[in-house]
């Protein structure tokens, strides 16, 4: 089957949006992207993109499936069973997807319950998103995360660490170099994990093929996580100079996850530990002027959320865009850390740009969100998600409506 989308704009993850371009998609893949006027004659099915913009589903490479974004997530997670935390995941990967999700990573599960959801979408078992998977959280006795993370000391016990995760399938390594907002009693300007301790899990995971993500939001911790090599720091909330110039260097993704403290912030008095709420004021005119430091000097930003966390609930993972967009990010460079740049971080090539070959993994928004970025951050603002091909919500009225029976049994 066959379908051209024709119409409107196209914003393919990298370039300018351009007009009058069309996409034929064959079996859930891109094979020919040319002028609308190249395919008078199609006999397959049209959807009209005009008055809107089709562009790649969007990435988030920051999220945590097993928590739920209540005020507490962490003592919510606790209350459920096995069963219940792989279903509630589930629930979340398809939410994001509904809200033009198309990929994520997950950063720090509980159990490796989240991989079981993973293997399902990935499948196509479940219809869900291209979700990869840190597995336990790695971070230092009473450090960040270690709630559910894998609690490891000393270089022998970090590498036997990793070497746990890898075993146990993940796809990439999470280690925790600083303190945190979620932890209570720890300092998110502490660095907990020496630079040699860093180091030695960063590499082990490398000589397995596995890229490496680190909280990391102390300036110390950012240096000893980027000199050891690590591929994305998450959050970066006290860079400096010294960072800046050490990441551009390296090449190092910033995942910032704007969501999480303003998410934290606006719902201060609903529920959320006193400890967290203190000390995401305490940070966040740090985290406003690190990201904008990075951005001015041209670093590489991917979409990230921390979705899970305090009311940042997923399936409104796309508020991101509009966020980065307040801080001064202009809309069409949020759109590409949105996309091809997170596609490049999560080392997906075939997904993330709209070009021959790849997956038809699609968002099609109402106007041009490279003038106003609340087209593809609102969901009112969404037409229709596919995946691989397959729409997912709010299909044209031409179309037959999707079969959801995939999603209703696990």
């Amino acid at each position: 089957m066959s379908e051209l989308y024709a119409g409107g704009l196209l914003f393919d993850g990298s370039n300018d949006l351009h007009d009058g371009q069309a996409v034929l998609v064959e079996g859930g893949r891109v094979t020919k992207i040319a002028p609308a006027s190249e395919f008078d004659g199609f006999a397959g099915e049209t959807i009209d993109t005009s008055g809107g913009t089709l562009m790649p589903g969007l990435f988030d490479c920051h999220v945590h499936l097993c928590l739920g974004g209540e005020g507490d997530p962490g003592t919510a997670a606790d209350k459920l069973l096995p069963g219940q935390t792989t279903m509630r995941a589930l629930d979340r990967a398809q939410a994001s997807l509904a809200g033009g999700i198309t990929a994520l990573r997950d950063c720090g599960g509980k159990d490796f319950l989240e991989f079981a959801v993973r293997d399902a979408c990935n499948s196509g078992q479940q219809m869900g998103p291209t979700i990869r998977a840190s597995g336990q959280v790695i971070c230092m006795t009473g450090g960040h995360g270690n709630r559910t993370g894998r609690i490891a000391d000393g270089i022998d016990d970090i590498v036997r660490a990793v070497r746990e995760q890898i075993h146990a399938g993940s796809d990439l390594i999470k280690i925790m170099a600083t303190g945190g907002v979620m932890t209570p009693g720890v300092n998110p300007e502490d660095a907990h994990y020496t630079a040699e301790e860093m180091a030695a899990g960063i590499a082990e995971g490398r000589r397995f093929n596995r890229r490496s993500a680190s909280h990391a939001q102390g300036r110390d911790g950012i240096l000893n996580a980027v000199r050891g090599g690590v591929t994305s720091i998450e959050h970066g909330i006290f860079m400096d100079e010294t960072c800046v110039r050490e990441m551009l260097a390296q090449g190092t993704y910033l995942v910032p996850t704007v969501s999480a403290l303003r998410n934290i912030l606006d719902n201060a008095a609903n529920g959320i530990p006193a400890y967290v709420v203190e000390k995401a004021e305490r940070i966040s005119e740090n985290h406003r002027r690190s990201i904008q430091m990075y951005y001015a000097a041209g670093g590489n930003i991917a979409m990230g959320t921390d979705a899970g966390t305090p009311f940042n609930k997923h399936g409104a993972n796309a508020m991101e865009l509009e966020f980065m967009a307040n801080l001064g990010i202009k809309p069409i460079d949020a759109l590409r850390s949105g996309t091809s740049i997170s596609a490049d971080l999560m080392d997906l090539s075939d997904q993330g740009r709209i070009k021959a070959g790849n997956a038809a993994d699609f968002l099609v928004v109402d106007g041009n969100p490279a003038i106003d970025i609340q087209m593809a951050s609102r969901l009112e603002n969404h037409r229709l998600v596919i995946k691989g091909g397959t729409p997912i919500t709010g299909q044209p009225a031409h179309m037959p409506s999707p079969n959801f029976q995939r999603m209703a049994a696990f």
